[in-house]
């Protein structure tokens, strides 16, 4: 089963190697700082400071559009990523609710094969050494990934995608140099005990705690934050 790699800009097929260092240049700006949350990526001007053609260029913005690290403003050009806390707490809030609707459609749909990936993949992330974060990231997106993968239904897999992208990008640039370096993800154990059934939460408890261990008030746009 594919699995959606994050800030790889190997997912896409047949790449040219040029388009590729320019994905993995403008990626690595993006998350070390060196160009800014919110900054505007101006096809011609990056063209001129790294002395290629605009065509590149125009493709791997493309490409950066796709994995969340930039967003296309109508008639303004593509900029930088840039969520306030409130925009991450909107999302988290409604990521709530769908990957709660994913854990138990995974859950009713849950096969031997499945099971053994998703136990590999969690015993994979626990048993690790500490990671540079955007692969420690890269390992907790594929965990999620692969959940959705298992639901069954497609479309939730795709909005799940197209809206958890922007914010695991925005976490990453968040991290602190010394972070971005080093860092253990946390286990999505929990999650696995759910859909294996050995869990006494719900669904929106288990991913509810999952997310509190990273973002303040993940809840506070959704119906769980009155109880």
């Amino acid at each position: 089963m594919r699995t959606t790699q994050l800030f790889n800009p190997g997912e896409v097929p047949d790449l040219p190697p040029l388009n590729q260092h320019l994905v993995q240049l403008l990626t690595d700006k993006i998350l070390y700082g060196k160009i800014k949350p919110g900054d505007k990526l101006n096809e011609y001007q990056l063209a001129r400071q790294l002395n290629v053609s605009r065509t590149p260029i125009r493709e791997a913005l493309q490409i950066l559009q796709a994995q969340g690290l930039a967003v296309s403003r109508p008639r303004r050009g593509i900029f930088v990523v840039d969520l306030s806390q409130e925009d991450v707490q909107k999302i988290n809030s409604l990521r709530i609710i769908l990957e709660a609707e994913a854990l138990r459609l995974c859950k009713l749909n849950l096969t031997d094969r499945g099971e053994k990936q998703l136990t590999r993949l969690v015993d994979k992330i626990e048993s690790m050494k500490p990671l540079p974060a955007m692969e420690a990231l890269q390992l907790d997106l594929q965990f999620h990934d692969l959940v959705w993968s298992m639901t069954g239904n497609d479309f939730l897999k795709k909005t799940l995608t197209d809206l958890i992208r922007p914010l695991f990008a925005e976490y990453a640039m968040s991290l602190p140099s010394k972070q971005k370096k080093r860092k253990i993800v946390d286990s999505p154990r929990p999650l696995l005990e759910f859909v294996q059934g050995k869990s006494k939460q719900t669904a929106e408890q288990v991913i509810l705690g999952h997310l509190s261990g990273h973002y303040d008030q993940p809840e506070k746009f959704s119906s769980l934050a009155s109880r």
